[in-house]
């Protein structure tokens, strides 16, 4: 079998990929005038929830490690604060912004479960 580091283990962090695969699949029909706005902003936010993760688990104490994860989940935020923006301009349709928040959610929750697990050990 081949060796897979510690952040490739994780759940959350193959869902948060999961989720930049489809912020980028919808945002690529957005306006070309966003292209540089908030099409390149929700698209760097999505890919630093996984990153941030990544490089967590590279960190020797629980408490960096927790650092990276709260990191993470603050672009969670600012991801979906975009994918509203998006939705209130018309970008985003209402049944494919509730899947996404529902993606959202998820991962949230298992950010948090993942932090009190850090700062618990």
């Amino acid at each position: 079998m081949e060796y897979q580091f510690s952040f490739e283990k994780l759940k959350v962090w193959k869902n948060s990929r999961d989720l930049a695969g489809i912020v980028y699949r919808v945002t690529s029909s957005f306006p070309k005038e966003e292209q540089f706005c908030l099409t390149n902003q929700l698209r760097r936010a999505v890919i630093s929830i996984s990153s941030n993760l990544a490089e967590g688990t590279s960190r020797l104490s629980k408490k960096d490690q927790a650092h990276f994860t709260n990191l993470s989940y603050g672009s969670l935020m600012e991801v979906l604060n975009q994918l509203y923006i998006a939705n209130d301009l018309g970008y985003l349709i209402n049944d494919k912004f509730r899947e996404l928040k529902i993606k959202v959610m998820e991962i949230s929750n298992q950010l948090n479960a993942l932090r009190n697990s850090q700062l618990n050990k």
